[in-house]
């Protein structure tokens, strides 16, 4: 079965930049869906990014709250997705999960903390 882990984050200052990766290892990387999370303390979990590999060669899908900041991609060579993150304010503060599925597995990583603060 897949595994996913996360990495890069920390701590960063408001208007900085991270960018989260999330890498699979257990079996080869190939997905239908890869999707970014994040979690706030004391808050639900809300998905941030998505991408679909269905349709026109894939697809990507942000929440309002990150267009134009956040870039979900990813790289088939190193089993890999990543996250972008831009111009981050302490609205961005949250641990940060990646999710997926193909279409014989499914998986959660652990999370990486991200906090935006002066």
């Amino acid at each position: 079965q897949v595994q996913l882990v996360e990495s890069g984050g920390g701590l960063v200052q408001p208007g900085g930049s991270l960018r989260l990766s999330c890498a699979a290892s257990g079996s080869i990387f190939s997905f239908s869906y890869m999707a970014w999370h994040r979690q706030a303390s004391g808050k639900q979990r809300d998905l941030v990014a998505a991408i679909s590999s269905g349709g026109s060669g894939g697809s990507t899908y942000y929440a309002d709250s990150v267009k134009g900041r956040f870039t979900i991609s990813r790289d088939n060579a190193k089993n890999t997705v990543y996250l972008q993150m831009n111009s981050l304010t302490p609205e961005d503060t949250a641990v940060y999960y990646c999710y997926g599925y193909g279409s014989s597995w499914s998986a959660w990583g652990q999370g990486t903390q991200v906090t935006v603060s002066s």
